[in-house]
């Protein structure tokens, strides 16, 4: 059972960091839920972070979904939230206690930088709605295996006929349903989250206040500057994926 005892420093770094990836995500879309995971990697070990990470990232991105609701898109949202159970499910039951982190985050990695610096003349991964299912199930198995379904989900949001309100609504309603499923995952594989309520309570939190001026800060930005932002916290999320890959070697 992982009960996890922070010092009052590595408590503050966290909540510092937690408050800067959380403003993040909201106006870029993305990157931030990558530098929490990261930073709270310095201080808390990573089967229980996965857990941790995900039930904070519930929190952050419920609070950013609901403060952009008008922007969520249900004929994508229910296909990919099908597939996001089915893969934490399989996930869980057949391949958490076997399986090794490269493989996922090799084709995570692959996937980004095809997405960043592809030639013109091949395909955007710009996917209809009903087949969010498939990119469901390959983010509810990676949500289980690595915790970074952050940069996934990117790639198939940097495409031309989504305003930036859209982009932030439907990956945040994605992330949340994704982080969802780790709960009964990471309760079955033997994690308590009541042994840890006080720190997953601050830590959530302080994730919603910084949302909510994240939100706020994303209604002043233009759409140009919103997918430029997009595009370098996603090739930064794309270097530090590799950077694990190099590590697993």
């Amino acid at each position: 059972m992982d009960v996890i005892d922070l010092s009052l420093s590595a408590t503050l770094l966290t909540l510092f960091a937690i408050s800067l990836a959380s403003i993040i995500s909201s106006v870029t879309g993305m990157a931030g839920g990558v530098l929490m995971f990261s930073a709270m990697n310095l201080f808390i070990p990573l089967r229980p972070l996965i857990a941790i990470h995900g039930i904070v990232q519930v929190f952050n991105n419920a609070t950013r979904t609901w403060l952009l609701r008008s922007n969520v898109r249900w004929s994508m949202c229910l296909p990919f939230a099908l597939g996001a159970i089915i893969g934490a499910m399989l996930t869980t039951l057949v391949i958490a206690q076997y399986a090794s982190e490269f493989i996922p985050l090799l084709l995570l990695v692959s996937l980004i930088f095809y997405t960043l610096f592809k030639p013109r003349q091949l395909p955007n991964l710009k996917i209809k709605d009903q087949n969010f299912f498939w990119v469901g199930i390959a983010t509810g198995s990676l949500g289980i295996l690595a915790g970074a379904i952050d940069p996934l989900l990117a790639v198939f949001f940097i495409r031309d006929d989504l305003d930036k309100e859209t982009v932030v609504a439907n990956k945040s309603m994605m992330q949340l349903i994704t982080h969802l499923t780790k709960v009964p995952a990471f309760i079955y594989l033997g994690f308590s989250f009541i042994d840890n309520i006080e720190l997953i309570a601050l830590f959530s939190l302080t994730a919603v206040m910084a949302t909510w001026i994240g939100v706020h800060l994303l209604s002043k930005m233009k759409d140009k500057l919103f997918f430029t932002l997009m595009w370098w916290a996603l090739l930064l999320a794309g270097v530090r994926v590799a950077y694990q890959l190099v590590e697993l070697v």
